[in-house]
């Protein structure tokens, strides 16, 4: 089927990855024969990687990599960078592995036109580029070329045991992000620095990388961006959203903290974003849509007269699906996704109010018979720092400075 032979991996998969390896290639072979696809390519540019790592378990640098996945036969591995292979070969998964040239793609085409297939479907076609599209068409004259980037998020979907557990250290290293966040606030302190304290303790923990926006300041805050050399003051709301990846699988946490003890209006604020959180846990278990989650967390606003907050000229999704990447399907009106059982997503209702600003606050939920199951541990509380309270203070030390962060519900 190549032009060489393949490359054995260089050990043995432990059983538990040799049968979450079957899995996938079981479900996707069942998605592939509902389609009528002989051949699935999945397409990796940079920053789109989550479908050549479901085949793989690797973790990949190139600028594009691709993954050749018959409707049986031989998994093939390609990147454009000759560091990935040893890790391709390493993790075990696939059974071959090769460097690929964008400009002269024979390591791709040749194996494609090998196959002779009637109808390929391509993962993230929408994101090849005009080269690589058109050297497929030029190898695969009388095939067709079909998007497959729904059927392999459809099969992403539902998370397996062996997901599960990675995700639940992905949980876990959230907790220990916000807690770090946390543990610094302080006037004075500048927004990169915060960031620079959650990425160290994240960092420590084993993260491979970590998604992470922030705002800080109070009423006048409208959403949330990379972190500023702006300085915290005293009374300021620090907002962020915190996701950290830990062995491929992304998991986020949304939380908000005041500097100094809560104003009238960011308890009042915190309140409504609760009732609207818990509002999207009530309407969360299978079978419901995306849709149906997003409705219940608006109708928490629109209910108070807040209605408009949840528009577009503001913010209007109200989560997103987690896994191999940090934002999969969008909770929002309108999308009728159905969440199946062991889907996992985030309930976070975050946008704009004038009760106190921009507000940020959400768990990561797995869809469970008898309702969501929150993922992490860390209280859904309004957190804050006696650090911001008027009046002269040194900065206490470490012991005092555990025993002044409290939290109001």
């Amino acid at each position: 089927m190549t032009s060489a032979p393949p490359r054995t991996p260089t050990h043995a998969l432990d059983p538990a990855d040799a049968e979450e390896r079957a899995l996938r290639h079981r479900k996707v072979r069942a998605a592939m024969a509902e389609d009528g696809i002989d051949v699935l390519l999945a397409f990796a540019p940079g920053w789109r990687r989550e479908n050549v790592r479901y085949f793989t378990d690797a973790r990949l640098t190139g600028t594009a990599s691709f993954v050749v996945f018959p409707a049986s036969g031989e998994v093939a591995a390609l990147s454009t960078r000759r560091a990935d292979l040893p890790a391709l070969a390493g993790a075990g998964w696939v059974d071959d592995t090769g460097l690929l040239d964008v400009h002269r793609p024979a390591a791709l085409t040749d194996r494609l036109r090998d196959l002779r297939p009637k109808r390929v479907g391509v993962a993230h076609l929408e994101l090849l580029p005009g080269l690589l599209a058109d050297a497929l068409h030029r190898a695969l004259p009388n095939a067709e070329l079909v998007s497959a980037t729904a059927l392999m998020d459809g099969v992403r979907l539902v998370k397996s045991d062996w997901e599960l557990a990675r995700m639940r250290r992905s949980a876990a290293v959230c907790a220990a992000g916000w807690q770090a966040f946390v543990d610094v606030l302080e006037p004075g302190l500048p927004e990169y620095r915060i960031v620079a304290e959650v990425e160290a303790e994240i960092k420590r923990l084993g993260a491979e990388d970590n998604f992470m926006l922030i705002a800080s300041g109070g009423d006048e805050v409208r959403g949330m961006t990379a972190p500023t050399p702006r300085s915290l003051a005293a009374g300021d709301m620090v907002r962020t959203e915190l996701t950290p990846q830990m062995d491929g699988y992304w998991l986020q946490i949304c939380r908000s903290a005041v500097v100094g003890p809560p104003s009238d209006g960011q308890r009042r604020s915190f309140d409504l974003f609760n009732e609207a959180v818990e509002a999207g846990m009530a309407a969360t278990r299978p079978g419901v849509t995306a849709h149906d989650v997003a409705k219940a967390q608006n109708d928490v606003f629109r209910k108070y007269g807040y209605g408009e907050y949840c528009t577009s000229t503001y913010t209007r999704v109200r989560g997103h699906g987690h896994g191999l990447h940090l934002d999969e399907t969008p909770i929002i009106e309108g999308n009728e996704t159905v969440l199946p059982e062991n889907a996992v997503f985030i309930i976070h209702p975050n946008t704009y109010t004038p009760l106190a600003g921009y507000h940020v606050l959400g768990d990561p939920v797995r869809v469970t018979k008898d309702g969501p199951e929150v993922l992490i541990e860390t209280a859904r509380k309004l957190f804050h720092s006696d650090r911001g309270r008027p009046g002269p203070a040194a900065r206490p030390g470490p012991d005092a400075a555990a025993a002044g962060k409290e939290a109001v519900a």
